[in-house]
């Protein structure tokens, strides 16, 4: 029991000094967090290297008309080529979605109610396109718009 004390003084006494200088330590604290933080921030670079040699990615956004009429709030899109990301907000009672179409191209993404999010991520080469609602009627009704891709 003794040994055991033996050693657990000198631990605790090292943790109380460390505790105790957190003035002088804290500094080094953040200099040690520091490495840490450019470690992290080290990682993504890489990440992007990968991404860019993929090909380039394009997010775009838009939204379905609220007041429930047969339109998205932009008619125009554009992009650069790779992968495209259309992500639509659905804030309207009627059900939409989001397709794209053109040059060999024919991709919907799902069909949501009020509130809902649809998607659809292509592989677009430069051109024209046809982003629209994939829901029967709506782009014969005009709820269309023109993707050009740079």
């Amino acid at each position: 029991m003794k040994r055991s004390l033996a050693v657990v003084v000198p631990v605790l006494a090292l943790i109380v000094a460390g505790c105790g200088s957190s003035n002088s330590s804290s500094s080094n604290s953040s200099s040690s967090s520091t490495p840490q933080t450019t470690s992290s921030s080290a990682a993504p670079p890489p990440a992007a290297k990968k991404s860019t040699k993929a090909g380039a990615s394009t997010s775009l956004k838009l939204s379905a008309d609220p007041s429930g009429q047969l339109k998205f709030d932009k008619s125009a899109l554009s992009a650069k080529s790779g992968n495209v990301t259309i992500t639509m907000d659905n804030p309207s009672s009627v059900p939409h979605g989001v397709a794209v179409e053109g040059n060999g191209v024919d991709k919907d993404g799902k069909v949501v109610n009020k509130g809902g999010v649809s998607t659809v991520t292509v592989k677009l080469k430069p051109g024209k396109y046809e982003f629209y609602c994939p829901v029967p009627g709506h782009k014969q009704a005009g709820m269309k718009g023109d993707l050009t891709v740079k």
